[in-house]
């Protein structure tokens, strides 16, 4: 009988961390602190600025579509920013931080403007992390979280958008919509019909699709 507890758990950011780098693999995925048992991870500014702005758009998905938006998404960010501010966000000064918190807004203000598949209706797999099995005999666990399944009722099924808040676009032989179909057909009840980028940081003035308008996205279709 596998068990969790002694497999090996991979995610779409610990593979790509072994593909491009093993060592960096084993110091971010494996290696422990010898006294506090505990496995090593850095704050950065970018990743503190991504944290903030998925919390508060991933917080939306939980309410009624009809008042998602009753409350400013500026006033939420404030409140999740308190607990990346200063060092706890890797911010070396002020005017980094402000820079970085500035980022974050103007993303949100672009959602608040244009909130495409944010108004329809969504789906919360119920786990606290996604998982499952993905080889038994080999003791390997796939698991990560999912930004949001929005629920196509003329098809019943879902698609998945993954929120972006870098500046750069995603490799084209990136893994991670395939890692999240496998996620979301193994861990919920509907079909995957489609998975998609949906970059933030973005003005739009760059070619955006006509369901995620004033962003830039890419779709795969299933």
């Amino acid at each position: 009988m596998p068990d969790k507890f002694t497999a090996t758990w991979v995610s779409h950011t610990s593979i790509s961390d072994f593909l491009r780098c093993p060592r960096a693999y084993f110091l971010k995925n494996v290696y422990r602190d010898p006294k506090t048992r505990h496995k090593i991870k850095l704050m950065s500014p970018a990743l503190a600025l991504g944290s903030a702005v998925h919390e508060v758009l991933e917080s939306l998905s939980v309410l009624p579509k009809q008042t998602r938006f009753s409350e400013s998404l500026i006033s939420k960010f404030e409140n999740v920013w308190q607990k990346v501010s200063g060092r706890n966000g890797g911010f070396t000064n002020s005017e980094s931080e402000y820079k970085y918190k500035t980022r974050g807004q103007d993303m949100l203000r672009r959602v608040m403007n244009n909130p495409g598949h944010l108004v329809n209706p969504a789906v919360k797999i119920q786990m606290d992390l996604p998982q499952f099995w993905l080889s038994e005999e080999d003791n390997i666990m796939l698991c990560g979280k999912v930004d949001w399944l929005e629920y196509l009722p003329e098809t019943d099924s879902v698609h998945i958008i993954d929120f972006k808040t870098g500046k750069s676009e995603e490799d084209p032989a990136s893994l991670q919509l395939s890692i999240y179909h496998l996620l979301v057909h193994h861990c919920q009840k509907y079909k995957v019909s489609m998975a998609s980028y949906w970059y933030l940081d973005s003005s739009g003035n760059h070619r955006t699709s006509p369901n995620l308008t004033g962003t830039r996205s890419r779709h795969i279709y299933y």
